[in-house]
C-alpha cells in the first residue's frame, strides 16, 4: 500500500500538522486525529478532512493527522498535497479568500523592506504582516527543499487566500524554468501582488514569465496589475540588467542577490562589499535609467543591528530604495536608516513649496534661491516627503 506524507514529517511544528494518507478499496474513510486541541476541535478537523476527501471523490482512505494547532487552510493544503502524490488530478481545494487579499498595489509604492518567509513553514506567515514590513515574500525557491516544492506551492496558494498580511505587499518568489511557470499557475489566480523572478539573466526569461502572468490574468479575470521584480544574481545578469529592467512595463524594480553573484564571480562575500560595488552600482543605474526601483540584497547577520544600519546607509548612498530582510527585527532598522534626514526633509519641503507657488502663478520655471529646479528634482523631493510621512 502506497502512503503519502505531507507537513512536518518528524514533529508537527506550531500552526502545522503532519498528514499521512493511503487509499483503500473499501471501508470508507478512516480518520485518526492526534491533536493537542482534540478536545475542542476534533469534530471541526474531522469535517475539514472529510470535505477535502469528498471534493476529490475519495470514498475509501486512511488518514492520520498529527496536529499542532494548524489552521484549516494548512490542514487542507497538507491533505491535498498527499492526495496529489497518489492521484493524478487537476482539482484543487481552495479556502475562502479574504477580501483584502484581492486588492492590487501601485507600481511606485514603497518597498523599503521585504521579509522573506519559507513557503513551506506556515507558522512564520500567520502573523508576518504585524511586523510592519512593506512586503512579505512567500518563498518557493531556495528556502524550500527540492522534494517539498510541490507541497509548498499548495500551501503558498492557500496562504495568499487565507492569511491577513495587514497591508503588506504580497510577493512570491517562484522557481526557475518550467517549475516556476507552474508556480505562477497556482499563485496568480490568488491575487499575488508581485512575482520575484530569481537568477534572471536575459530578457527572454523575463518575457516568458510576463506572458504567462498576462495569460493567467485574462483567464481568471484578474483586473489589477501583477508586478515583476527580477533578481540579478550573476555576472551575465548584471551586464543585461538595463535591458531586463526595460523589457516590460510590469517590471517595477530590480533586486540583486549577492550570495549567488559573488559565487558566480568566484569571490567570497565580505562585509565591506568591495567585491559587489560594481554590480550594485550597475543595478542601481539600470533601474533608475528605466524609472524603476533598485532593491539591495539581504543582510544575513540578524544579531548585529548596528552593522545592519551601516549597511543600509551605504545602500541608500548608492541609490537603493530598499532591501530584503530575513528576520522581523531587521525591519525597523531598515526603515529608520532609509528614512530621510531632517536636512533632506527641509530641502525637499522648500522644493515642493516652490513648485506649488510656481504652479499657482502659471510659471514654467521653478527656483529655490538661485538654483533652477527641474521636474526630476521635484519628483525626488516629493518622494522624500512621502518617505518622511509628510503631507504634500
Amino acid at each position: 500500500m502506497k502512503i503519502a506524507y505531507a507537513g512536518q514529517h518528524e514533529k508537527a511544528d506550531r500552526s502545522d500538522c503532519m498528514m499521512t494518507l493511503s487509499l483503500k478499496k473499501s471501508g470508507g474513510p478512516d480518520i485518526t486525529i492526534n491533536s493537542k486541541v482534540k478536545l475542542l476541535f476534533e469534530k471541526a478537523i474531522r469535517k475539514t478532512i472529510t470535505d477535502v476527501l469528498n471534493a476529490f471523490s475519495i470514498e475509501h482512505a486512511e488518514v492520520t493527522i498529527d496536529d499542532n494547532g494548524a489552521p484549516d487552510y494548512v490542514i487542507t493544503a497538507r491533505l491535498e498535497a498527499c492526495i496529489k502524490q497518489l492521484i493524478d488530478t487537476e482539482l484543487s481545494f481552495l479556502p475562502e479568500q479574504l477580501e483584502q487579499n484581492t486588492i492590487g498595489t501601485s507600481k511606485d509604492r514603497m518597498r523599503r523592506s521585504r521579509l522573506y518567509l519559507p513557503g513551506n513553514t506556515p507558522k512564520l506567515a500567520l502573523n508576518a504582516g504585524l511586523h510592519g514590513g512593506d512586503a512579505i515574500i512567500l518563498d518557493l525557491e531556495d528556502s524550500v527543499a527540492p522534494n517539498r516544492k510541490d507541497e509548498a506551492r499548495i500551501l503558498v496558494r492557500n496562504s495568499l487566500r487565507a492569511v491577513d498580511f495587514y497591508g503588506g505587499e504580497r510577493m512570491v518568489r517562484i522557481n526557475q524554468g518550467e517549475r516556476g511557470l507552474k508556480d505562477l499557475d497556482a499563485v496568480i489566480p490568488q491575487h499575488a501582488n508581485l512575482i520575484l523572478l530569481p537568477k534572471c539573466e536575459t530578457t527572454e526569461q523575463l518575457l516568458e514569465v510576463d506572458k504567462r502572468i498576462l495569460d493567467l490574468r485574462a483567464e481568471h479575470n484578474i483586473k489589477h496589475e501583477v508586478w515583476i521584480m527580477p533578481i540579478i544574481e550573476s555576472a551575465l545578469g548584471v551586464i543585461n540588467a538595463f535591458d531586463i529592467a526595460g523589457a516590460s512595463k510590469n517590471v517595477v524594480a530590480l533586486a540583486i542577490g549577492l550570495e549567488d553573484y559573488t559565487a558566480d564571480i568566484g569571490v567570497p562575500r565580505t562585509g565591506e562589499g568591495k567585491e559587489s560595488f560594481f554590480a550594485r552600482s550597475m543595478l542601481v543605474n539600470a533601474a533608475k535609467a528605466n524609472g524603476i526601483q533598485a532593491i539591495d540584497s539581504v543582510f544575513s547577520d540578524i544579531s548585529d543591528m548596528e552593522a545592519l544600519r551601516e549597511n543600509v546607509l551605504a545602500s541608500k548612498a548608492l541609490g537603493f530604495d530598499g532591501m530584503g530582510c530575513i528576520h522581523p527585527r531587521q525591519i525597523k532598522v531598515i526603515h529608520d536608516a532609509f528614512a530621510p534626514t531632517e536636512q533632506e526633509i527641509e530641502k525637499a519641503r522648500k522644493i515642493v513649496d516652490a513648485f506649488k507657488e510656481a504652479e499657482k502663478k502659471g510659471l514654467g520655471v521653478v527656483a529655490v534661491g538661485s538654483k533652477m529646479i527641474d521636474p526630476p528634482v521635484v519628483k525626488r523631493a516629493v518622494r522624500v516627503m512621502e518617505l518622511a510621512g509628510e503631507k504634500i
